[in-house]
């Protein structure tokens, strides 16, 4: 039987002209029966409309008679996205659809992004849709009285899941679920006549089952979904109840990798790719809006410069995109692509999701994304409507990042997406949400212990661990019982308050789980804001330095109250501002897919077009060395003026390396005694030292390779310490125990670096069993060194035959390596180019080294304008 809501959607699908695809209709019947769980589906297929539409249909089947006229009905859906930038095009989009079908409906949105006024008025008076982040989630239940907030919420749908599995922000997600579960359980009782100020009064003998609130996530396409929609839901969610729906849409996608000209003079190493420019600015020519994505915000700097030094024309047809921009320049740059005003727009991960711009026909990668499903997602942003087709083409910075160009398309062609494993027991995000509750209306120790332990992120928490969390807030725990800015929340009959006004404004400015440096504003002398940049750069540059951000070259002025004045340069040259992060390391599936398509070229099958433009390198490769094969693990060896280099080569992306360095460094010192220098990339590793190294010894030793004794000998190969107190600065903030600062008046980056050390020091010594040191070692272990993936492959070289080559001169596969390490010596006068063409000089390397892809000469570069 039709419904009159399905009724009504059908009538505006065919008032549009649009046909509606299986998966949405699936999803119809699985909201309308009542079902929560899963969307999964392709950026670009209607996903949006798949869920916002039966929430509509439902909304319509229970007012039949009055929906075009009924107003003031609550918040009916809250929809977290992980972008601000998201909010904008789907607030539109939901808008148009409730005018369109005479909805008399509000969609707002509620982001850091959102005016003073606008949050006090969602206050008094909330729209049946918010569009909203998971930050600003808990900014709204840290409000008094905040259950009148969601007593009418009917459905909470978190787009893009897959962003926010695996992270802290993810792990809020889960909690600000849990009590929104508990919250729907007990509305009977939360009407404005019978409103109680207690917010965890007695469940009445309510169950899981009789919750009357869905919940939904949309999520492209990962590894492990299923256990994704159960992190989503939590593990009391009623199993009868979920559902997953696949999109299954035939999303055509045409994916090319640009080939250098001649790959014997493309550069050996590097991270830029501007050599390919001509080429990349003949596919800009050829396309209606372009998006050239780039791994970081200095790396699109350097590529709107490159691109507007060298292509003048393209000035006022051209912006930029990234997270450091202010946000009225971002708004203008979306906007104007809406308006198909922009032929090119350079940009990173801030235009990864969902962001709807028809126009974009378009996109180019430059660099590796070092993971098929982030790849997926940015070629997806062209073509970005329902039957249309997705164009992408990959730009490698350097030779060998061309084979990482064949791996992604088999690993797109094999389904071979990598898994988001959920974060479990981040205690941090644990006491920040407790003091949120606190600062409300207040929680009891029992009610909140339960409605915890329902997440994923927390299923195994132990009473104790959640008494010393309680303790912690209260008291300072074990270590900071003396000091009274620990002690925020105050115990009244059983009720966890935070009575302190300056302890609850504290809190709610530091609400979140993002970290970085210290941002600086950065303004024109005459007034307007460009955005911000982190203290570390600013605090380099001295007045009449030229620094090139926000795609214009500018003059730094002065500093004054967190604020960098600047005006406008004509310098040419300037310093490109950098960000904190680190390099992305290459996912453990793109890896696997990477090492299948070395031992293609191993036994010389050449069907990709990647692998026959690399012929020539593989070929010198072979020549000087040896192509390892998949049951062959390859170790190069030789002498120079620096001493003995070993290199080996796992192929496993750059945080395993680092460990498995280090781990081989110390098992080779206990044969014999040294002191090794060590550099990685996402394809090997090098260990160098002044004494010959003992490697065939070693080799003969089968614990050499052996997990055996494995977290014993990573302490003592590496400063586990060290690495675990820079876990621990974020852990910190995260956790409240330092205070960043107001607004317009942040703590210097030094002063919260020493604050932070100096805590973690007073927790090791006197109560090393600390919940929050213990986190920062673990933390330290999973994402520094990927434990389980270098465990993994240990496991798998131990397995290959080990081939030993005594080599006289860097192969091109230890090249890049060598580079890499040259870029991190602290002393030295000449410029990183001139070192490389030294170093390709002296060990023969001589034309295949080309330095230029830094740079792009003006003289001799062919152009097709084509505009």
């Amino acid at each position: 039987m039709v419904t009159k809501g399905q009724q009504v959607i059908r009538e505006w699908y065919r008032k549009k002209n649009w046909e509606q695809f299986p998966f949405q209709q699936e999803m119809m019947d699985a909201y309308l029966n009542g079902f929560s769980g899963l969307l999964n589906a392709p950026t670009g297929s209607g996903k949006t409309f798949a869920l916002f539409l039966p929430f509509l249909a439902d909304f319509i089947d229970k007012h039949p008679d009055t929906y075009t006229h009924q107003t003031n009905n609550g918040l009916l859906m809250l929809w977290i996205t992980p972008l601000r930038a998201l909010t904008n095009d789907i607030k539109k989009a939901m808008q148009e659809v409730c005018d369109e079908m005479g909805l008399p409906w509000r969609i707002m949105t509620r982001t850091g992004d959102t005016p003073a006024a606008e949050k006090q008025a969602l206050k008094k008076k909330l729209p049946e849709v918010l569009l909203t982040t998971p930050e600003s989630l808990h900014l709204m239940l840290a409000q008094k009285e905040y259950p009148k907030l969601f007593q009418h919420l009917q459905v909470v749908v978190t787009d893009e899941w897959h962003e926010l599995l695996g992270t802290k922000r993810g792990v809020q997600v889960e909690l600000g679920l849990s009590k929104l579960k508990v919250l729907s359980l007990k509305s009977k009782v939360l009407s404005e006549d019978n409103y109680s100020d207690e917010p965890n009064f007695p469940d009445f003998g309510l169950k899981t089952s009789d919750l009357r609130l869905k919940i939904w996530g949309i999520s492209a396409t990962i590894g492990n979904l299923e256990e994704a929609a159960e992190v989503l839901l939590g593990n009391d969610f009623p199993p009868e109840r979920v559902t997953m729906v696949r999109a299954n849409v035939d999303k055509k996608l045409l994916i090319k990798s640009v080939i250098p000209e001649n790959i014997e003079s493309y550069s050996w190493s590097g991270h830029i790719g501007l050599k390919l420019l001509p080429q990349v600015m003949e596919i800009v020519a050829k396309s209606n809006t372009t998006l050239i994505f780039t791994n970081t915000r200095s790396m699109a700097e350097i590529w709107y410069h490159a691109i507007l030094d060298n292509y003048p024309e393209y000035a006022g047809i051209m912006a930029m995109h990234h997270g450091s921009l202010d946000n009225e320049i971002r708004n203008w740059v979306e906007q104007a692509l809406h308006a198909e005003a922009l032929k090119v727009v350079v940009c990173t991960s801030s235009l990864d999701l969902g962001v709807d711009f028809r126009p974009v026909d378009t996109v180019i990668q430059v660099g590796s994304p070092k993971g098929v499903a982030r790849f997926m997602q940015r070629a997806g942003r062209s073509g970005h409507s329902p039957g249309a087709v997705s164009r992408a083409y990959y730009v490698p910075t350097h030779s060998l990042e061309l084979l990482e160009g064949a791996a992604l398309k088999e690993g797109i062609k094999a389904g071979i997406y990598e898994s988001r494993d959920p974060l479990l027991l981040t205690m941090d995000v644990l006491i920040q949400y407790m003091v949120t509750l606190a600062v409300s209306d207040g929680f009891r120790a029992d009610e909140l212990f339960k409605e915890v332990k329902t997440t994923f992120a927390f299923a195994d928490l132990k009473r104790s661990e959640f008494n010393e969390l309680l303790d912690f807030i209260t008291n300072g725990g074990k270590t900071l019982a003396q000091y009274d800015e620990f002690l925020k929340v105050e115990v009244e009959n059983g009720l966890f308050k935070v009575n302190n006004r300056r302890v609850a404004m504290r809190h709610r400015l530091s609400i979140g789980t993002i970290t970085s440096d210290v941002s600086i504003r950065v303004k024109w002398i005459s007034g307007g804001s460009l955005g911000t940049i982190e203290e570390s750069f600013i605090s380099k540059l001295k007045p009449g330095n030229t620094f090139w951000f926000a795609g214009r070259s500018l003059e730094f002025v002065r500093i004054k109250e967190m604020t960098a004045y600047v005006k406008k340069s004509n310098a040419k040259k300037g310093m490109i501002p950098s960000w904190m992060g680190g390099r992305m390391p290459l996912s453990s599936q793109l890896s696997a897919v990477f090492r299948d398509k070395l031992d293609e070229v191993a036994h010389g099958i050449e069907k990709d077009e990647e692998v026959i433009a690399l012929k020539p390198l593989f070929a010198l490769q072979s020549e000087i060395s040896h192509l390892p094969q998949s049951h062959e693990f390859l170790i190069e060896s030789f002498k120079s003026h620096e001493g003995h280099h070993l290199l080996f080569y796992p192929f496993e992306g750059r945080l395993v390396h680092e460990g498995m360095a280090s781990l081989l460094a110390y098992r080779l010192s206990k044969i014999q005694p040294a002191s090794f220098s060590i550099a990685m990339n996402d394809y090997g590793f090098e260990l160098l030292t002044e004494e010959d190294i003992p490697i065939e010894q070693a080799l003969e030793d089968v614990s050499f390779f052996s997990i055996d004794n494995l977290l014993e000998d990573i302490q003592h190969s590496l400063n586990a310490n060290e690495m675990a107190r820079r876990r621990f600065r974020d852990i910190a903030h995260i956790g409240g125990l330092v205070f960043t600062g107001y607004p317009g008046q942040p703590v210097k980056n030094k002063h919260l670096q020493a604050s932070t050390s100096l805590l973690f020091e007073v927790f090791s010594e006197y109560e090393p069993d600390n919940l929050l040191v213990r986190q920062a070692y673990n933390e330290a272990l999973a994402f520094q060194l990927e434990e389980f993936r270098l465990r993994a492959a240990l496991q798998r070289i131990i397995k290959q035959n080990i081939i030993l080559k005594i080599i006289d001169r860097p192969t091109p596969f230890a090249f890049p390596i060598m580079v890499d390490s040259l870029g991190r010596e602290r002393l030295t006068t000449e410029p990183l180019e001139e070192r490389i063409a030294k170093m390709a000089r002296q060990y023969g390397a001589g034309d295949v080294v080309n330095t230029e892809d830094r740079k792009v000469r003006k003289a001799g570069v062919a152009r097709k304008r084509g505009l």
